[in-house]
């Protein structure tokens, strides 16, 4: 048994057991891939993959049982990596870090810039995405933090704590109806096109809900993934925008007039998430402490360390 067939059992579920991409994915050949998972398959005497001729459809039990122990394997000899390097590059080396536009775009920047100025020889990765990508990057290790709204804090394999709390706002052109509308309602809304969020992004089930709940039907013209595109049609007069408050500059969005609404949608919260067991250089928990003072090294090794899980 060997590291290359433990990555080829985790690799092949993720790639839906297609061999081909497989191999692309490990730098190896498709009869590479089958030759390993014969080997490892006749050397633990059991039969890892459901098979239809040659190709692989699905994990057998045994196999099922042999990707959580693979997992963990592979979890931890990164973690000794982590470990050594922690030591003899203390303040060098790689963070990765994956968040939702709107973290990137307006939670993240002095953040980044403080971090960047304690750790100039770290290189800081930051991927843009979905919060379901952001948990798929986080549990196969290709992210050490990650921040959305949605989705991280129900994923039992990661632990999110809180990072900041935060509401919609409405925004319109300047000299629009709503500006006299006090106190701004859900029915006064829903009498215009609304440009906001896809589903599943930045608050957008809060939204929905609080509409849902008035018993009000909006009028969704438009959805887009980023607060700055929202902006920019509703500037185009396509309709009024919902969207994070702090996605508002009063400076740059000089066309816009920004309609406080905290009554109307709730608030929401913004969740850093972390994989559990993976080990975390020092100057990952120094960018964490950046975005929170109360999520200090300590807070986080008791809510990520495996005993906790138990």
């Amino acid at each position: 048994m060997n590291f290359q067939q433990l990555r080829i059992i985790r690799e092949a579920v993720r790639c839906n057991y297609n061999l081909t991409e497989v191999g692309s994915a490990l730098f190896t050949s498709q009869s590479g891939v089958s030759k390993h998972i014969k080997d490892l398959e006749d050397e633990l005497g059991v039969e890892l993959f459901v098979r239809k001729g040659k190709r692989l459809l699905d994990l057998t039990d045994p196999g099922r049982e042999l990707l959580q122990i693979v997992e963990r394997i592979l979890l931890d000899a990164n973690n000794i990596k982590n470990m050594v390097e922690q030591y003899s590059q203390r303040d060098e080396g790689q963070l990765t870090v994956v968040a939702t536009h709107t973290q990137a775009r307006y939670a993240l920047p002095k953040v980044i810039t403080d971090f960047k100025k304690t750790y100039p020889k770290v290189h800081l990765k930051l991927h843009q995405a979905s919060p379901n990508e952001i948990v798929t990057m986080l549990l196969s290790g290709e992210a050490d933090i990650g921040m959305a709204t949605e989705a991280l804090a129900d994923v039992t394999k990661l632990d999110s704590f809180p990072f900041y709390t935060w509401h919609h706002a409405v925004i319109v052109p300047v000299g629009h109806p709503l500006e006299q509308v006090k106190p701004l309602t859900l029915q006064a809304l829903a009498e215009y096109p609304i440009v906001t969020y896809h589903e599943g992004l930045t608050g957008r089930a809060k939204i929905d809900q609080a509409f849902l709940d008035a018993g009000v039907t909006p009028d969704i013209s438009m959805s887009a993934l980023d607060s700055d595109v929202i902006k920019t049609y509703v500037e185009l007069g396509l309709g009024i925008g919902i969207i994070a408050s702090m996605a508002f500059n009063p400076a740059k969005d000089s066309d816009l007039r920004l309609l406080q609404c905290e009554h109307l949608f709730g608030v929401n919260t913004t969740y850093i998430a972390l994989r559990r067991g993976h080990y975390l250089r020092s100057f990952a928990y120094r960018f964490i402490e950046l975005c929170s003072p109360k999520l200090d090294e300590a807070v986080i090794r008791a809510g990520i360390s495996p005993s906790s899980a138990n």
